[in-house]
């Protein structure tokens, strides 16, 4: 893009109103300053679809402890055998001492004096922290339906905060291969890819640490600690979304699976499902439980949701080809194409052509099928939590409690951060004046938003029309679904 090293409006806008929104929903994240836009004009080619517009230029100050990375130690990198490039620094051992010694005694102080006397142990001590710092990281992901989007190590941070806010997004229709990163063709950072390229990362910080810390050692601590800390926290923080605060017991795991693949058949919002769980209770009669499953088939995807999530990609022609390619020419297939790919497009062709057939009436009744049987497990598993307690009324108020602290009502969905940049590219900043102010506390109904919302609007009433026919497109809840527009929109 030039390397011209500048910013735009709705990057910018985008990375500060996330960042803010992380940090509020108690996930380690460096933070947002300021947000400062000139005059000045950039060409970018938004999607790299040959199609370049001025944007403006915009600076965010960003907050955090320190910016290494764990790409910082891959400058001493030896030369690659294939391509031949090598990090600048190759060979200066010197310089990894002196970048380790300041990252331990700096940011882990107590490992440093813990390990005084040996530096291989005090580096494995590190090197197990950090490890533990990112699984924990990734396992808040997942239980937000963060998706980041460009996972590679330069965009992992040495302290285990969530840096570098690009083609970031939240999930809305919960589905575990939902890729965020429109330029993302093979799906290396899909969802259900984050915890396993993170461990990756972990893997090539581990090789750039060496003479300092020999691979097997660290190997052997991220065999034996990445795995188990990400499912343990993870599991710790679905227990606390499922209101289940007294009891912790094994089939937990399965409950969560069974829950989030009921949300995969449905077509469930991840956010808005979890959020109304809360309001579930164990002793509702046919009539209470039939509103509630009115309330939750209500989050989940229509007929038409469906048919533009499961919309085939590929030309008719173009697939043709490419299977043909499959089995006649497989390396010459294997340059423009994955089976995985073509397979995903076969999927999609199904799936749409069975949605042809498929009424809004049956679509309801088969969705509230499946939420009544998962229902009924999660019904007996709290009310495993009853037994033992003594006050069931105080058990239920604490559980809600947890519930609503752990379950976001608010999150930064595509379709909120859009209205609020195109009202900014209009001259009109009230709209992410709003957005952050509701995203600074997104477990909390919001209340006097509109007196918020007027005093903004007053100080941008530069807005041109454009702007306000935006407003007009956004009167949407901030906690609704996303309308069927905002699928239309692409991140790259």
């Amino acid at each position: 893009r030039q390397a011209d090293g500048r910013k735009v409006l709705r990057s910018s806008i985008r990375e500060f109103l996330c960042s803010e929104a992380m940090f509020h929903l108690g996930i380690p994240t460096t933070r947002a300053g300021t947000c400062v836009t000139s005059d000045s004009k950039v060409v970018r080619d938004i999607f790299y679809d040959g199609n370049p517009k001025s944007e403006r230029c915009t600076v965010v100050l960003r907050i955090a402890s320190t910016f290494i990375r764990f790409g910082s130690f891959e400058i001493f990198k030896p030369a690659d055998e294939y391509t031949g490039r090598k990090g600048p620094s190759v060979n200066r051992n010197d310089i990894r001492i002196q970048m380790l010694d300041y990252v331990i005694s700096t940011f882990y102080p107590e490992i440093q004096e813990a390990y005084s006397d040996s530096s291989i142990q005090r580096n494995a001590a590190f090197f197990k922290e950090i490890t533990k710092r990112t699984a924990r990281l990734v396992a808040e992901w997942q239980c937000v339906g963060f998706c980041h989007g460009v996972l590679n190590t330069d965009n992992m941070s040495i302290v285990g905060l969530t840096i570098d806010y690009g083609p970031f997004g939240f999930m809305d229709r919960y589905d575990p291969e939902h890729i965020c990163n429109g330029s993302d063709n093979t799906g290396r950072y899909a969802y259900n890819k984050q915890p396993e390229i993170c461990k990756w990362n972990l893997g090539k910080l581990a090789e750039a640490l060496v003479p300092e810390l020999p691979l097997e050692i660290s190997e052997l601590i991220l065999e034996e600690e990445y795995d188990a800390e990400f499912e343990k926290h993870y599991l710790q923080k679905m227990r606390k979304k499922l209101g289940l605060i007294q009891l912790e017991l094994e089939e937990d795991s399965k409950l969560v699976s069974e829950l989030l693949e009921t949300m995969h058949l449905t077509g469930g919002d991840f956010t808005n499902i979890f959020y109304l769980l809360s309001s579930f209770s164990v002793d509702s009669d046919p009539s209470e439980l039939e509103d509630f499953l009115e309330k939750l088939t209500s989050q989940c995807a229509s007929v038409e949701e469906l048919k533009v999530a499961f919309k085939p990609q590929m030309d008719p022609r173009q697939l043709s080809m490419m299977l043909m390619l499959a089995q006649s020419n497989p390396q010459l297939f294997a340059l423009i194409g994955t089976k995985a790919n073509i397979n995903k497009e076969l999927e999609r062709i199904e799936q749409f052509s069975k949605l042809q057939q498929l009424t809004a009436a049956d679509l309801l009744s088969r969705n509230k099928r499946h939420w009544k049987e998962w229902l009924e497990k999660y019904r007996v598993r709290l009310q495993k939590e009853t037994e033992s307690v003594s006050d069931a009324d105080a058990w239920n108020a604490h559980r809600v409690k947890v519930m609503n602290s752990n379950n976001p009502k608010y999150i930064l969905r595509n379709y909120i951060a859009q209205n609020a940049i195109e009202a900014a590219e209009n001259g009109d900043f009230s709209e992410v004046r709003n957005v952050l102010k509701l995203l600074e506390n997104p477990f909390e109904e919001a209340e006097g938003f509109s007196e918020v919302k007027e005093e903004a609007e007053e100080e941008g009433a530069t807005a041109t029309a454009a702007a306000c026919a935006q407003e007009t497109r956004s009167r949407l809840p901030y906690c609704s679904k996303p309308p069927l527009w905002a699928s239309e929109l692409c991140v790259t």
